[in-house]
């Protein structure tokens, strides 16, 4: 079958592809795709952009435009997207999630299976080196995160304000809050102040708006609603999906802020201890593909009930749903609504608004927990170190510092 050109694009799109094919491709990309979501970006390059040639370069840069506007997991958003365009449809992007995220999942769930016998001293250095691989991590995060997203005075202000707010506000309410902030404060200081050329041409997918509008309504209905059923009900089952959904609904600007997210819904509320939640954490960076698998830990991980097997497939799929539906229902209308100047102001904001979340989360939770004495500040810092400057794989650092965290215990 030819390749079918749009009179409208740069480049030219592939032809349509098979369900099989979108899966086995994203299968090998699940497995060997470390590093974090930029990096995760990279691979899909690579593999799709320059090998498979299903994507043009114009049309890959507009798509990922686009993830990195909408609230959830890019990189896995980026792929979902994808599997759409070359598996004709929403089966085909179904197949390019599961096999980018299902390996990562597995490896997280069988931790938290065999996370309670691993005890002992040795057990509890690793573990306690994993908190401190949490420390390095966020801060590269907010590192990187800063320099792009607050370059001028006008967003590094939101990010400092966004700090007091999720600070003496707290939890989830306190992060809504800080997130709305941004968007608005955005639109009245940010326009304008975008470096970043937006690119050309047109994305052509195969999804109806009448499919997209109600993408975006299921995206809202599964916003509003459960918080009432679980009001009324009190099901745990339904609890446990509201607070994974609403983290997931709820991500700007990179996997890592759905730490401080979770965090407030899992831990507050006494469903799963501080130690575990960032042991986990720092475990997650050691794995191939999305970071939002971390979810598929905390589900098996959590008490009370559903947990275990349940508990991680209602945990990993609420979690990463509203990303998807968002992605699928904004693709027919993206064209327009990307050159908008209020829309990228908002954007501008609400990104500095999530570098202050992510930085007063590494303060508590995950500084106030893992660094402990001058010898754990060591270690983080070199983690730090080797993530920034030496530019060390994730999973290089996770095991010297989990190797340096038992070390400590003699």
């Amino acid at each position: 079958m030819a390749d079918r050109v749009d009179s409208t694009t740069k480049g030219t799109l592939a032809a349509q592809g098979s369900v099989g094919e979108v899966f086995f491709s994203f299968l090998k990309l699940g497995l060997t795709s470390f590093g974090g979501p930029i990096a995760h970006l990279g691979y899909f390059r690579d593999e799709i952009v320059v090998r498979r040639r299903w994507i043009d370069e114009a049309a890959y840069a507009d798509l990922v435009a686009l993830c990195q506007f909408l609230p959830g997991p890019a990189s896995s958003q980026v792929g979902f997207s994808l599997g759409v365009l070359r598996g004709n449809g929403l089966l085909g992007g179904l197949a390019a999630w599961f096999a980018f995220t299902m390996p990562s999942a597995i490896l997280l769930f069988a931790f938290a299976l065999g996370a309670a016998s691993f005890t002992g001293p040795v057990a509890e250095g690793i573990l306690h080196g994993l908190k401190l691989v949490a420390v390095a991590v966020v801060a590269q995060a907010i590192w990187g995160m800063a320099k792009s997203l607050t370059p001028d005075k006008e967003r590094a202000a939101i990010a400092l304000i966004a700090v007091a707010l999720v600070t003496f506000v707290g939890g989830s309410f306190g992060q809504i809050i800080t997130i709305a902030f941004g968007a608005l404060i955005g639109l009245w200081l940010c326009r304008g102040t975008g470096t970043d050329p937006i690119a050309a041409g047109h994305l052509h997918f195969p999804v109806s708006k009448t499919a997209g509008a109600i993408a975006l309504v299921l995206f809202a209905a599964f916003l509003v609603l459960p918080p009432l059923m679980v009001a009324t009900t009190g099901q745990q089952a339904i609890a446990l999906f509201d607070a994974f959904y609403r983290s997931g609904a709820l991500v700007f600007g990179g996997g890592h802020v759905v730490l401080p997210l979770l965090q407030a819904e899992v831990v507050t509320p006494g469903w799963l201890g501080n130690e575990t939640f960032l042991a986990g954490y720092g475990l997650a960076q050691a794995v191939p593909g999305p970071l939002f698998t971390f979810a598929a830990y905390l589900g098996a991980a959590v008490g009370p009930a559903p947990n275990g097997l349940p508990g991680a497939i209602i945990a990993l799929v609420a979690v990463f749903l509203p990303g998807l539906l968002l992605v699928y229902g904004t693709l027919p209308f993206w064209d327009a609504l990307r050159l908008r100047p209020t829309a990228q102001a908002a954007m501008r904001g609400t990104n500095a608004a999530v570098v202050g979340i992510l930085g007063a989360a590494l303060y508590s939770p995950v500084w106030t927990s893992a660094v402990l004495t001058p010898r754990d500040f060591t270690v983080a810092l070199a983690g730090f170190l080797l993530l920034t400057v030496w530019k060390a794989p994730p999973w290089i650092v996770v095991v010297l510092l989990g190797l340096a965290g038992a070390l400590l215990q003699f």
